[in-house]
């Protein structure tokens, strides 16, 4: 069913366990690898290391929230061109707005259908594939 050649590598960023598990079974279950972040420092780390195809990041983080942690990874040349999701469990408008300005590609709001999820990483990664 799927045209891709190759896995796509995901990266979830998440402060809570439930939603991390759950986004890592369903895309684990649509053929894609998968890498955890509980928070924006520990993201940081993980996008230098596992150089993703897309990410997925929470908005409500402690320490650093999604908001500044999808500016921080845009403004690495290396990375600005990789499809950031929000996840927010607030379906606002400023919210989506906001996440748009710091170059979120789209919002997932909380909690996502396995169906949501794959359909946000086949409309996305499939853009960043060619570029790494």
């Amino acid at each position: 069913m799927s045209t891709q050649e190759s896995p796509l590598k995901v990266l979830v960023i998440d402060d809570s366990n439930t939603i991390r598990r759950s986004a890592e079974i369903f895309l684990k279950q649509g053929g894609h690898e998968v890498m955890l972040a509980e928070d924006g420092f520990d993201a940081l780390a993980k996008v230098n290391d596992y150089q993703p195809h897309l990410i997925f990041c929470d908005i409500l983080m402690p320490r650093l929230d999604g908001y500044q942690t999808c500016a921080i990874i845009k403004r690495n040349a290396r990375f600005a061109s990789v499809p950031v999701v929000m996840l927010s469990s607030k379906d606002g408008v400023f919210d989506k707005a906001r996440g748009r300005m710091v170059g979120a590609q789209d919002y997932l709001t909380k909690p996502f259908t396995k169906d949501q999820l794959l359909q946000a990483v086949q409309q996305f990664g499939v853009v960043s594939q060619g570029v790494n």
